[in-house]
This record gives C-alpha cells, sequence and structure tokens, in this order.
C-alpha cells in the first residue's frame, strides 16, 4: 500500500488537531484530605455491627461471608471528641476464605459548613492485615462531583477491650 501524499497531510492534520485538543484540555485539581475514622466494635454505642454471615459460624472479621454495617463518626483529629464533620457509613464483606480480605464499600457524608451535602464514595478490597490499606475513590456528589483517586487506611490506635479503633483516612483526588 502506498503511501500518497493526501494521506501524509490528512494524517499530520488530524496529528495536529489531537494535540492541540489535549493541551486545551484543563488538568483536574488534586487535592489531599485527612480524616480520622472513629471506629467502634463494642456496646451500646458500637459504630460497626455484623448483620448476617453463615450459619454455624462465628461472624467475625476473619470468618468468610460475615457482612457488617458501618456508621462511624468521620473527626478532624484522632481526638474522639475532636471536631467531626461527617460519617463514614457503608458495608463491610469478608470475603477471602481465610479472612486477609475484606470488600469495603463506602460513603463519607460531610454535614460540616464546608463540604455539607457532598459525599466521597470509596470502594475496593482492603488487605486487612496490612499497616496501610488503599482503595479506590470511585464517584463523589455535591462538591466532589466526578472525583476519582485513591485513600490510603491506616489504623492509628485499637483499643482491644471496647474494640475501638481510630483509623486515619488519607484520601488523595482528582477532580476536574
Amino acid at each position: 500500500m502506498a503511501t500518497t501524499p493526501i494521506k501524509i497531510i490528512s494524517f499530520s492534520i488530524l496529528l495536529f488537531v489531537t494535540i492541540n485538543i489535549a493541551n486545551g484540555q484543563a488538568q483536574p485539581n488534586q487535592s489531599t484530605l485527612v480524616f480520622y475514622l472513629q471506629d467502634v466494635g463494642r456496646g451500646p454505642k458500637a459504630t460497626v455491627s455484623p448483620v448476617i454471615g453463615i450459619n454455624g459460624k462465628v461472624w467475625s472479621y476473619n470468618t468468610f461471608g460475615t457482612i457488617f454495617v458501618v456508621d462511624d463518626p468521620v473527626t478532624l483529629s484522632p481526638n474522639p471528641f475532636s471536631t467531626q464533620i461527617g460519617k463514614a457509613q457503608g458495608t463491610i464483606t469478608v470475603t477471602s476464605q481465610d479472612g486477609a480480605n475484606v470488600n469495603i464499600v463506602l460513603s463519607i457524608v460531610f454535614n460540616n459548613v464546608q463540604y455539607a451535602g457532598s459525599t466521597l464514595e470509596i470502594q475496593g478490597t482492603s488487605r486487612q492485615r496490612d499497616n496501610l490499606r488503599e482503595l479506590g475513590v470511585v464517584s463523589g456528589t455535591g462538591r466532589f462531583r466526578f472525583a476519582r483517586g485513591f485513600a490510603v487506611f491506616e489504623t492509628i490506635s485499637y483499643d482491644p477491650n471496647y474494640s475501638q479503633s481510630v483509623i486515619r483516612l488519607t484520601v488523595t483526588l482528582a477532580i476536574p
């Protein structure tokens, strides 16, 4: 197949237009936000609780098939009495036979002045025995509409007597 001058010119024009369109597109704004989840697994003020599991098995974070619901306060600092800016609401499902992985579907529902009415949607597999667990930010609403990015969960304190954890959530976002 012979290359004709008209094909070369057409290709050159197409390439030029494509490059100019790509260069003219606005780059998304990137932001990093840090929050703390106040996670309580026992007692009258529990914020995470198993709701169903396999009959005859103990419902726990290490038992395949156990599903938990979450309604954790989201605060600005690790102190549970610091300013609450929203709730982390969703589900956790133990999805690996050995209990090492859980699937998380979580909405960060903001109620503070700056982000009121906005949400961030986080989803993915959490390797719960790892110190740092990275999940995808798949969407958002309000101020975070069309957000994409990743969220890193890090347990910074755990009290086994009360099954209480403080989890640092570092969210890196690209918002168009």
